[in-house]
């Protein structure tokens, strides 16, 4: 399964606005057909986190969409609010945050989305994981960065939403989940109104504390993580080996930001 990207519309600095020492570990996304919460993984991913709380405090995922859904694959979120026309408007964005892929891209976790071939290119738009896409994305384009996980029964909004005909209006909006909408609808050309767009109302923190469920054990991600990786073997007694090492990971880190795309299947 490959993943296809679109160009944002548009890209606005934010940086000025949003607070870099925001912290919280449990969001819930409200939606016109239901809520789910999700626990955020502040330790482990804490610039992806901090970039996901930025937007979440600034107002910016208020009246947003889910955009796609991929059945079998991912619902995806977080680039577009609906202003009463359709189709919806792109949000205005910050600054790409560095990848973090420590953990597996399972069933039930969100994960950012981002340019093609642009592994530190993420800005506001997640997706959700409908079933086991570790294969597919744990190692593509630098592993995709996982940052939360639903909790308790939320899976059964997610599922809900993703059980919804989809339609194509182009663009970012070829596999957008509508609700009662029809395909005579779509052959009459009706717009989507509010009654049709799956909107999510807000994400709100309904959680600040710092470790909330001690108790989850998400998959970690064994192509990106260093603390499973094997450890090359030092081939310089002198120890010159270890500084290029160094040299090489410093300079994997450090990446051109371009502007933003949608992960596509």
């Amino acid at each position: 399964m490959n993943i296809k990207h679109y160009p944002a519309v548009l890209l606005l600095s934010l940086g000025a606005a949003f607070s870099n020492s925001v912290q919280a570990t449990v969001v819930e996304v409200r939606t016109v057909v239901g809520n789910f919460q999700v626990n955020l993984f502040d330790e482990e991913t804490p610039q992806t986190v901090n970039n996901f709380l930025e937007y979440v405090n600034s107002g910016s995922y208020a009246n947003n969409t889910v955009h796609r859904s991929a059945p079998n694959f991912v619902i995806q979120m977080g680039g577009f609010q609906y202003n009463n026309s359709f189709p919806p408007d792109a949000i205005a964005t910050g600054a790409p945050v560095i990848n973090e892929p420590v953990y597996s891209n399972r069933r039930g976790t969100l994960a950012m989305a981002k340019l093609g071939n642009n592994a530190n290119s993420a800005t506001s738009q997640f997706f959700v994981n409908l079933r086991d896409n570790s294969t597919n994305l744990d190692a593509q384009n630098g592993g995709f960065s996982v940052f939360g996980q639903v909790l308790g029964d939320g899976m059964n909004v997610v599922d809900s939403i993703a059980a919804l005909s989809r339609y194509n209006f182009g663009g970012a909006f070829e596999e957008i989940p509508l609700r009662n909408y029809s395909a005579t609808d779509a052959a009459n050309n009706v717009m989507p109104n509010e009654n049709n767009v799956v909107i999510i109302t807000d994400i709100v923190i309904i959680d600040n504390t710092v470790i909330t469920n001690p108790n989850l054990n998400p998959v970690r991600n064994p192509e990106n993580d260093p603390v499973l990786l094997p450890v090359p073997p030092d081939s310089s007694s002198s120890g010159g080996g270890s500084m290029g090492a160094l040299l090489l990971l410093g300079a994997g880190i450090v990446g051109v930001f371009r502007r933003p795309y949608f992960v596509k299947q």
